[in-house]
């Protein structure tokens, strides 16, 4: 009984918005002004599709661009130095482990400053850049990632360490040759959950990066909305465009998401 109750709440919650906004593509403007959760009379989907890709000089394209830049290139250092600082956290007992525990989670519950941190940033001339908001979203979400390896660590044997050490591998040798390929699922994981994350990010590209030329997908929804008119059948167009690229990941990885989240659950 519990279990039926959970899918109808599901799709309830999931999948009844995300099959209003599918049907607010397809209508005209004047047809979807109306915001009826009902079936099309007139089919304009890819007249939809190529005005929004074609609005403000192809400002979607662009908008792709910059957020496949800013999630690849956060995503990768985010994933390289959580490996590194959640491996080291583990493996290595010290006094100075629990103030770093408490910076990471204090990391994961402080909400962060945007007024001191704009002001940072324009100190070291990375306001309004791109690159600037890739160490916004890295700093924002090694936190998270650092909890992720340091629980998954603990389930690799320490006799792997000693025997690579034996061998004569030193501390680099050791974590990218012999940890890093075994850190496999929770990489896996951290890479799908956080680009997903960065990628639909609205506040960091708001407040850090603002700028046309810096724009990405989710301010592209500004568009096709104004003070006295909104255009929903655009709107809500950009929306499932929008979409697409984190529901590809999800469909492809939903096993090793789940198998990263709770690999480090269970030692042994």
């Amino acid at each position: 009984m519990a279990g039926i109750i959970a899918i109808a709440v599901s799709i309830v919650v999931f999948l009844v918005p995300f099959l209003f906004i599918v049907l607010t593509s397809l209508k005209t403007q004047q047809e979807s002004s109306l915001l009826e959760f009902s079936w099309p009379t007139e089919f304009a989907f890819f007249d939809n599709l190529r005005e929004v890709i074609q609005t403000r000089d192809y400002t979607v394209v662009r908008a792709f661009v910059n957020s496949t830049l800013v999630t690849v290139s956060s995503v990768t250092v985010m994933v390289v130095l959580s490996a590194m600082v959640g491996w080291v956290l583990q493996r290595r007992s010290s006094r100075w482990n629990p103030f770093i525990n408490f910076l990471v989670l204090a990391g994961l519950i402080i909400p962060p400053a945007v007024v001191p941190t704009i002001y940072v940033m324009q100190q070291l001339g990375i306001f309004r850049t791109l690159h600037g908001l890739a160490l916004i979203e890295v700093a924002f979400g090694m936190p998270f990632c650092i909890l992720l390896f340091r629980a998954f660590a603990a389930t690799i044997p320490r006799e792997l360490d000693e025997a690579a050490l034996l061998d004569g591998a030193g501390p680099l040798r050791l974590f990218f040759l012999i940890a890093f390929p075994l850190l496999r699922s929770v990489i896996v994981t951290v890479v799908v959950v956080q680009s997903v994350t960065v990628f639909n990010d609205f506040a960091n590209p708001l407040y850090f990066a603002p700028g046309a030329e810096n724009v990405t997908v989710q301010l592209t929804l500004y568009n096709f909305q104004s003070q006295f008119y909104t255009s929903w059948n655009l709107l809500f167009t950009n929306i499932l465009l929008i979409m697409v690229p984190p529901l590809v990941m999800y469909v492809f990885f939903n096993r090793q998401i789940v198998a990263g989240m709770t690999a480090g659950s269970i030692k042994g």
